[in-house]
């Protein structure tokens, strides 16, 4: 029997600070849109993060989120950040994480753009691709 991670997404929003709510269930909604068969997880670094367990590199984990205020944070592959600094320049940005600032919009395509890729680089570095 499959052992089911740690799934405390629901909570984790519920405890954020109300002013980051919304934009934490738009991205877990933008996530679940672009990858609805992806596993939803709390146990990778206690922050709600997303998994294809078809692919064994990080353990199939390609995508998580979180707050810092004074933002609401996507995090993706190193390499996805770097393809796409350009589009990122206008965004809080560190090796792996993009900062939305709270109160403006999440810009819902390149959130998905971002998604894709994360996962698909995922496949691509994984040496073992199991059944789904």
């Amino acid at each position: 029997m499959k052992k089911h991670p740690e799934n405390n997404v629901n909570k984790y929003i519920a405890s954020a600070p109300e002013e980051t709510r919304t934009a934490l269930k738009e991205l877990k909604g933008i996530i679940q849109k672009v990858a609805p068969t992806a596993t939803e997880r709390t146990d990778y670094f206690q922050i709600p993060g997303y998994s294809d367990d078809r692919y064994d590199y990080y353990n199939g984990m390609f995508v998580w989120f979180s707050f810092k205020k004074p933002y609401v944070r996507l995090h993706v592959l190193p390499s996805v950040i770097e393809n796409h600094k350009k589009e990122l320049k206008e965004y809080q940005l560190t090796k792996s994480i993009i900062g939305f600032k709270i109160n403006t919009k999440i810009p819902k395509s390149l959130v998905k753009k971002l998604v894709k890729e994360s996962r698909d680089a995922i496949r691509s570095l994984s040496k073992i691709t199991k059944s789904a």
